[in-house]
């Protein structure tokens, strides 16, 4: 009995979190209204409480769980995993709506007052990770700071993924992430690893390893 009500509890939350993130994915912060959040997932207001104490407080969570979804790219190391992944992501904020929402939200929340940095600092780290292991392959210049590079690529990222919405609502978005990691890399790699790295040009991630099903139609940093 308590597995199936902490079952059930569970089911609730992430309800709760895919209706807000499809209402603040279209409305933003200010516009989302609770009312259409709790009709959109079929839940009452006092099980919403149970879980969340405001709006402030679920679209925390959908903030922190932009990337619960994701099923990275894998069997590729260093800079190929690293485009990989950027690639996929492009792809992922055009039709993942929990993920748009959370990067929608991330970068809105200077104008809501969220004011919550840990979402960069472990987009930072996820970037880092594949830096490091193109250090232990031998793919970085020698005076390349890993940390710092991926805190540029998350901003760089977070500026491209915006201009893309505003221009074409994403849709080039992949074709902006292959053009900022083409300015980016050289900056970090010497040019025979560059030039051996495969940008598909066609928004989706090179190789065949991406062990996502596609993704349901409904989100970037």
């Amino acid at each position: 009995m308590a597995r199936q009500r902490q079952e059930r509890a569970e089911r609730t939350r992430a309800a709760l979190i895919h209706a807000a993130a499809e209402v603040f994915d279209q409305a933003g912060y200010h516009g989302a209204g609770l009312n259409a959040i709790l009709q959109r997932a079929g839940i009452t207001t006092g099980a919403m409480y149970f879980h969340f104490k405001s709006k402030e407080e679920l679209a925390r969570a959908v903030i922190v769980d932009q990337a619960a979804e994701l099923q990275w790219p894998q069997g590729k190391k260093g800079l190929q995993q690293l485009v990989d992944v950027c690639q996929y992501l492009a792809v992922e904020m055009r039709s993942n709506v929990l993920f748009r929402a959370g990067v929608r939200l991330a970068v809105e929340q200077s104008e809501v007052n969220l004011l919550d940095y840990s979402i960069y600092d472990w987009w930072s780290d996820q970037f880092r990770t594949h830096l490091t292991e193109a250090r232990e392959l031998g793919q970085l210049n020698p005076e390349v700071d890993e940390a710092a590079f991926a805190q540029v690529i998350v901003a760089s990222y977070t500026g491209t993924q915006i201009m893309s919405r505003l221009s074409t609502n994403r849709s080039d978005l992949p074709a902006r992430i292959e053009n900022m990691l083409r300015c980016l890399l050289p900056a970090i790699a010497p040019a025979e690893i560059v030039a051996s790295l495969e940008f598909p040009g066609n928004g989706e991630p090179a190789g065949e390893s991406v062990g996502a099903a596609e993704p349901e139609e409904g989100a970037a940093s």
